[in-house]
């Protein structure tokens, strides 16, 4: 009778936990909501592959439209070219203040106000506000129409997604393809010959300037992996199953193409913010990485960016659509030693401390290095000669406005971010962590309200003067 009794106990106790289980997948596969405290993505879907894309291409217009209006109220989008250009030549730096104004007030009425003040009349610039992904709800990388051309091209790979675009026009982007310096040859210049590094071309660029060890880690940077909205399963954002994405897809012959996505180390979805992709150039002099993750290795990097950061932060998706798990010894260490050799681009009138040689400088940018050194206190993050501190600080911008649902983001505080490297600037737009900032004078708009430096017009324009010389 015992026995009986255990074996009844055991099947209702089976029966409970399948019960559980069913009931928890169906949570799972539910859709998120605003409140929805999920951690985990999908495993199973509820929808197959061809309903999935009939409906988000279909909805493609409708979102693609809202994001449009959304940075049309927020920015002056207009082609304005300056005189400087970026290291290639082939393209001007953009210039002018770009974050449209409140209706009535003025920048320097803004610096004048302090934050309370700000945001208890709610005229906190909507351009300085966390910028949502083009569709928040889904999220994942979204490619540039210039890399998604290069690649299919070279590669017959597929980074167009079915369900929305890049946002940004051309002209607020990094110049492509950017030029690619090697630290361990810095008498070759641009060794790019103006072309897009592929697994296609990349011996043959590079035949003769890399160890056999850089080589093998160009190759593994330049190798597709599955990746969330890039795989064989019917869980993608791509029409037909792709073979994946590379490291080197983002960030483009070494530096970056403006490719966003969303950080994967923030909870729920609609809390998380868009990251603009990061220039690598100098990683060999950066002692943290990541935005928010704080990894304290290009090795440590590489090899999150592989298991996890690319599935979302989700390491039981990264199971399902098959993770890249490279070896801590080889793999990942050549991969890391190729990172390593991105430089800086030439910066002719900085001396070997990183500050201007007054014979090279203009007086206008003298007066903006002295800015940057003093008044304005940029150095305090970013110290010569190479512009960065390798700490996180938290300028907390929610002093400034309420957090609210905007396009599918909830824009809460951003807290404690990376301090990123100002060398090479002007080749780099957009800026901030989440790309929020089109020019270098958005930037310094942005920082004599924030840290009410009170800088007047003269000011603020020797201060751009100076980064973009850097």
């Amino acid at each position: 009778m015992k026995c009986r009794n255990i074996t009844v106990a055991l099947a209702i106790l089976a029966l409970a936990v399948t019960v559980g289980a069913a009931q928890q997948q169906e949570e799972q596969d539910a859709e998120p909501t605003r409140s929805d405290p999920r951690t985990f993505m999908p495993i199973v879907m509820e929808e197959d592959f061809q309903t999935v894309m009939e409906r988000d291409s279909e909805q493609k217009e409708e979102f693609q439209q809202r994001q449009q209006s959304l940075l049309e109220a927020r920015y002056d989008l207009s082609d304005n070219p300056s005189d400087v250009k970026m290291s290639a030549g082939r393209k001007a730096v953009q210039q002018g203040v770009r974050v449209r104004l409140p209706e009535g007030v003025t920048w320097d009425e803004l610096a004048e106000m302090s934050p309370a003040e700000i945001k208890e009349q709610h005229v906190f610039p909507m351009g300085l506000r966390p910028l949502p992904h083009s569709k928040h709800e889904t999220g994942g990388m979204v490619f540039p129409d210039d890399q998604i051309k290069a690649i299919r091209e070279a590669e017959h790979r597929d980074l167009e997604r079915f369900d929305t675009n890049f946002d940004l026009p051309k002209h607020l982007t990094p110049e492509f393809p950017p030029p690619i310096f090697l630290t361990t040859r810095p008498d070759l210049g641009d060794v790019s010959q103006g072309k897009v590094l592929t697994i296609k071309n990349y011996f043959d660029l590079m035949q003769g300037k890399l160890t056999p060890v850089q080589m093998d880690g160009l190759r593994l940077l330049l190798t597709p992996f599955p990746q969330q909205q890039f795989n064989q399963t019917g869980d993608r954002k791509v029409k037909e199953a792709q073979l994946g994405v590379t490291c080197l897809d983002c960030h483009v012959n070494g530096h970056t193409n403006a490719t966003f996505h969303l950080n994967p180390d923030t909870r729920p979805q609609s809390h998380r913010f868009r990251i603009d992709t990061v220039s690598l150039r100098g990683l060999f002099n950066q002692q943290i990485h990541g935005s928010k993750r704080s990894l304290r290795s290009v090795e440590d990097f590489t090899e999150f960016e592989q298991r996890t950061a690319y599935f979302d932060g989700d390491h039981v998706t990264a199971a399902k659509k098959g993770v890249n798990l490279p070896d801590r010894t080889s793999q990942v260490a050549f991969m890391a030693q190729m990172q390593n050799l991105f430089d800086f681009p030439p910066a002719p009138k900085l001396d070997e401390f990183g500050r201007l040689i007054p014979e090279e400088a203009s007086e206008q940018e003298l007066k903006g290095e002295e800015l940057f050194f003093g008044k304005a206190r940029c150095a305090e993050c970013h110290p010569a000669p190479f512009y960065l501190d390798n700490l996180m600080h938290d300028l907390h911008l929610e002093r400034f406005y309420e957090p609210e649902m905007i396009n599918g983001q909830e824009n809460i505080a951003d807290g404690p971010i990376k301090t990123f490297t100002l060398r090479g600037i002007k080749d780099s737009p957009p800026y901030w962590h989440d790309g929020r900032l089109m020019t270098l004078e958005d930037t310094v708009e942005m920082f004599n309200i924030v840290l009410q430096l009170k800088l007047d017009d003269e000011e603020k324009q020797a201060l751009v003067a100076f980064m973009r010389c850097l």
